[in-house]
């Protein structure tokens, strides 16, 4: 059985992105389960190689996907020049090599050479002085790839997924809408049954105003916007449970109670899920029919350089891409054969 080629962008070379990384890829049962291309500069992960301090890191250099050598760890050079590495600084050629890292990981995933794609964190400051016109990896992809995606953040105890992503708090009510609700709505139950593989998804959705709205004394978003999408959910027969007040919702720990969390905005559903799972959750892009996850942290300034990065987050973010592979692989080997036997009973029956 032929393993999943997992393409891996080098993410800002000034953090924490190539160390977490490496320590990655020489966990015991990476290289058992898929094959890693790291898409980047073999000068800058010999670089931070030297920082690693782990002589077992090796890896062979490669002109693209279909070249990726079976039992080691596969480089594709992004550029060839040399790079001015200034660890713990927002630079433009930082944000340069992470957009060539990234654009080069894009284009092979459109085409199928890749079966997912895990990104490593990448500075806005950077990627804007370069040029990058996307607020972040999310927003990218979705523009490349094409059609509608949901930012979900996953970890062993919740799944926190955003109706609005990285815009203003001063512009979330005015661009919180029944039909954008039911989309992400929709998307976020389908990839719950999809890539994690449940069949019937209980989803919990946070109200936007504070304690829901209090039947209308605190807004009235609540009940006009968002109770709607939840009765029209319920009416065809999904699990769709609130509006909750944000605060005693993660409080109570009634988030352990559902599968998923649709949360209104982002400090609202990324704050408790930090706060719980920080260091051990993943990015995943659904609604997208490509596999994208990244670790929850950032490019780490403070840390970069000094060996001492937790590499959880980007292992589970490799290890989820994995699972999510096989889930929708199941899906759909289950629904076409639920198709054949509805095909020979109907025949049976004629």
């Amino acid at each position: 059985m032929s393993k999943p080629k997992i393409g891996i962008t080098i993410g800002d070379v000034n953090g924490i992105g190539p160390e977490v990384i490496i320590k990655s890829v020489l966990h015991e049962a990476a290289l058992r389960q898929f094959i890693p291309i790291i898409y980047g500069s073999s000068k800058v992960l010999a670089y931070h190689k030297n920082i690693v301090e782990d002589k077992r890191f090796s890896f062979t250099t490669i002109s693209g996907p279909e070249k990726a050598s079976y039992n080691r760890v596969n480089v594709i050079n992004c550029w060839e020049e040399n790079v001015n590495i200034t660890l713990s600084k927002a630079t433009e050629e930082g944000g340069r090599f992470a957009l060539l890292a990234l654009e080069n990981a894009t284009n092979d995933l459109k085409e199928g050479l890749l079966d997912a794609l895990v990104t490593a964190p990448i500075n806005k400051q950077a990627m804007e002085m370069a040029g990058f016109t996307d607020v972040g990896h999310t927003e990218f992809l979705t523009r490349q790839i094409g059609g509608k995606s949901l930012m979900t953040m996953v970890s062993e105890d919740m799944r926190v997924a955003l109706v609005t992503n990285h815009i203003p708090i001063s512009k979330v009510a005015e661009s919180i809408t029944q039909e954008l609700i039911e989309e992400k709505l929709d998307i976020f139950y389908r990839s719950l049954q999809v890539d994690f593989g449940i069949e019937k998804p209980i989803i919990a959705i946070l109200g936007l105003n504070p304690h829901a709205g209090d039947d209308g004394t605190i807004g009235t978003e609540d009940g006009e916007i968002i109770r709607p999408v939840i009765i029209n959910a319920k009416k065809n027969g999904k699990m769709i449970i609130g509006p909750y007040p944000a605060d005693g919702f993660f409080g109570s720990s009634q988030f352990t109670k559902v599968d998923g969390i649709l949360a209104m905005y982002h400090d609202q559903g990324l704050i408790p899920f930090k706060a719980l799972s920080f260091g051990s959750g993943v990015n995943f892009t659904a609604g997208l029919n490509i596999v994208r996850t990244s670790p929850d942290h950032g490019t780490a300034y403070d840390i970069a350089g000094k060996n001492e990065a937790d590499p959880r987050s980007m292992l589970k973010s490799i290890f989820m891409a994995l699972d999510i592979i096989r889930n929708r692989k199941q899906f759909h080997e289950d629904r076409e054969n639920v198709l054949q036997k509805g095909s020979l009973q109907s025949e049976e029956r004629a």
